[in-house]
């Protein structure tokens, strides 16, 4: 019984060319021009054609195994981990944690091929690509820094919900620090702006959205329309103080890196804390800040030129001081201001000995201490009564003892109302217009 042999039709159209070849019908000549092929290489498939038949032009290959091909057990060793703790991970992070925690060498391509064949698709959902203009990267690295928040639940569940602030370089998808907040406030820009402002340096202009923490909501004072100038939120103050440009945002596609940067970490980060099983705000910001060199390692790439325009740190500014929340305040008669609530006294200074009715200003600083200036000059400076400088509010700092209560003076008892003298007309008086009868006297 003959070997039944199957033929691709490029293989069949070979077999037709080697009949004729073979009955000196077609010359070598034309059937490499029909083939494409040269005439030392027709002559080898008719030499083959005469030996073995129609099987002598099948590929040599048919039938046998690739030696490129992944073994059956690792086959189902990676199965066995997309069906179990790597079913949400999309194919590229699955294959970098093959590769790295389970020393399985496999290429990206070769996972999506066994994860679509057991009909597990990608977990994100991707619209479709839609015509848009990329903006030209900033040349060099510290030009310019996208900022914003993420709401997300970061931690699955397991504690509570957190806000992701972050940075990223335009020039080179560097991200220079992150953290993690209880909300997204002015603290935590502040915050931001202080790690990169000590290991990096000072950016030339950040980018960010029309948040009132970016902008003040509150509308110019007539000095303030005389000349020109707008209110300022806390930040922008703070982007003052160190010659920040300020740049708004006027839609989230304008900021498309760091909305793609948050994609990505809420696919990965979200992983990494889960592995490490964090739960609280501290576990997640060491997860964050032991995970961030890996991310950049990963993802940052080449400024289009050499060189940083981060700015060194100036030495005439005090970081403490310029990273502070300030508040005006007025002194009462007494000598105390009202700040959250609370009376605080101001001592007698050097200068003066009553400070009533002055301005001075609150620096409320991050780690949650008070201290009272009047023109530069520090007055007093008020601890925290729990200093915790991760969970510092917008405004209000930790909580501070009540220094000088109000004084109120005893309640009187009221009077006793003295009685009324009885009116007694005048019955003859000169301005009387009718005179009184004499009943009425």
């Amino acid at each position: 019984m003959k070997e039944r042999v199957t033929l691709t039709r490029e293989e069949q159209k070979r077999l037709v060319l080697a009949m004729e070849l073979d009955a000196r019908r077609v010359k070598a000549r034309e059937a490499a021009v029909v083939l494409g092929l040269s005439i030392r290489q027709v002559r080898r498939l008719l030499a083959a054609y005469r030996k073995e038949g129609a099987a002598g032009l099948a590929h040599g290959n048919r039938g046998s195994s690739s030696p490129y091909r992944i073994p059956l057990d690792t086959r189902e060793r990676i199965l066995d981990l997309a069906r179990g703790p790597f079913q949400d991970y999309n194919d590229t992070h699955f294959t970098e944690k093959l590769n790295q925690q389970y020393g399985i060498p496999v290429s990206r391509s070769s996972v999506r091929r066994l994860r679509r064949s057991i009909g597990q698709g990608s977990p994100r959902k991707r619209r479709p690509p839609r015509h848009r203009s990329r903006r030209e990267r900033f040349p060099l690295r510290g030009m310019l820094l996208q900022i914003d928040g993420s709401h997300h639940d970061w931690l699955e569940g397991r504690g509570p919900s957190l806000v992701l602030i972050a940075a990223i370089d335009d020039a080179t998808n560097e991200v220079p620090h992150a953290l993690f907040r209880d909300q997204e406030d002015a603290a935590g820009y502040f915050e931001l702006i202080h790690a990169i402002s000590q290991s990096h340096g000072l950016p030339q202009a950040v980018y960010a959205d029309r948040h009132t923490i970016f902008q003040s909501p509150a509308k110019p004072t007539i000095d303030q329309q005389l000349s020109g100038e707008l209110p300022r939120s806390q930040f922008g103050r703070l982007m003052d103080a160190l010659a920040i440009e300020s740049i708004p945002a006027h839609s989230p596609q304008a900021k498309g890196r760091i909305e793609r940067l948050f994609g990505t970490l809420q696919d990965r980060l979200v992983k990494e804390l889960r592995e490490a099983q964090a739960s609280t705000l501290e576990q997640a910001n060491r997860v964050l800040w032991s995970y961030l060199p890996s991310f950049n390692a990963l993802f940052t790439l080449p400024p289009p030129q050499p060189g940083s325009a981060y700015r060194p740190w100036p030495a005439d500014l005090q970081p403490d001081q310029v990273f502070s929340f300030k508040h005006h305040r007025i002194v009462a008669n007494d000598n105390t201001i009202s700040f959250d609530g609370k009376r605080l006294r101001i001592p007698p200074g050097p200068n003066r000995i009553s400070y009533a009715r002055a301005r001075v200003d609150i620096l409320q600083y991050l780690d949650g201490r008070l201290a009272i200036s009047y023109k530069g000059d520090t007055l007093i400076i008020y601890q925290p009564a729990s200093p915790d400088p991760v969970r510092v509010g917008k405004f209000t700092p930790a909580p501070l003892p009540e220094v000088a209560p109000p004084q109120i003076k005893p309640e009187h008892p009221p009077s006793k109302p003295k009685p009324r003298k009885p009116h007694k007309p005048a019955l003859d008086h000169p301005w009387r217009r009718y005179p009184v009868s004499q009943e009425a006297r």
